[in-house]
């Protein structure tokens, strides 16, 4: 998929500096621009864990809760080998509007809706299973995938530096903030009289991010279209402390994202 994305992009970047200067649309021309984009997102965290992390997890006696006690009651699950988060892909659309300040300075917003989903991968130590009792058996999972949905409202707002125009290219720099909430329904932070080890792994829904990245305007004779790419990192701790096994060995959980934008003016 990338490597179509590149050879569409380096057919394009030909193509616009073969010819004759195009018009573009008159964008540069203007104080105020507006477009639309296609995003897509690869995310992950980067986590920081407590200096017990491996710890086990006991049930709590007639209640839902989590101890690290021995003698609590049975164990949830065994000692904790790894907590890992791999890129997981998603996609988003926006508009952006666009303020010239300067002939090499532009002040850039992109308001965007983004689906994009999480997931961390808790790896335990094998332990075989116990009889609890009335001919039961309780059984351990070696690994376990949280999945974090997420479908935010995004609003980077960016200061973007431009290079002078080389016929039909330009290329830029773009650096600035994002505010993101997530805005997807409540239910899936709702795990009350879940089992401890059926609980969610739940995040802020709210967060501010810092952002920067390359991108490239290309002129066509009536748009521009401007291949872009821009990394994100959370400013914040993401994670909700609550108390359940997928929380508690985590000290903070942060997001780092990768955006590959495709933004048409």
């Amino acid at each position: 998929m990338i490597k179509k994305i590149s050879l569409i992009l380096s057919l394009c970047t030909l193509s616009t500096l073969t010819f004759a200067q195009n018009w573009g649309g008159g964008i540069d021309d203007e104080d105020w621009s507006f477009g639309f984009n296609f995003q897509y997102i690869s995310a992950e965290y980067k986590i920081l864990k407590k200096d017990n992390w491996r710890s086990p997890f006991y049930e709590v006696p007639n209640s839902l809760e989590v101890s690290y006690d021995s003698n609590s009651g049975l164990p949830v699950t065994s000692a904790l080998n790894s907590i890992s988060s791999k890129p997981s892909q998603g996609f988003g659309l926006g508009f952006v509007m666009n303020r010239r300040i300067a002939e090499n300075f532009d002040i850039r917003a992109t308001p965007s809706l983004i689906f994009s989903d999480r997931v961390v991968t808790y790896e335990y130590l094998p332990m075989e299973s116990i009889t609890v009792g009335n001919g039961q058996v309780k059984n351990f999972q070696s690994v376990i995938d949280k999945k974090v949905q997420a479908t935010m409202f995004e609003f980077p707002l960016g200061l973007k530096v431009k290079s002078n125009r080389m016929n039909n290219f330009r290329a830029y720099w773009l650096g600035g903030a994002k505010y993101s909430i997530d805005i997807a329904s409540k239910k899936k932070f709702f795990d009350e009289g879940e089992t401890p080890i059926n609980k969610f792994l739940k995040n802020r829904r709210n967060y501010l991010s810092y952002e920067t990245g390359i991108g490239f305007d290309l002129f066509f004779e009536y748009f521009k279209m401007s291949p872009e790419i821009k990394l994100a990192y959370s400013t914040n701790d993401l994670l909700q402390h609550d108390n359940t096994v997928y929380a508690n060995p985590i000290d903070k959980l942060k997001l780092r994202q990768l955006t590959f934008s495709l933004i048409f003016q």
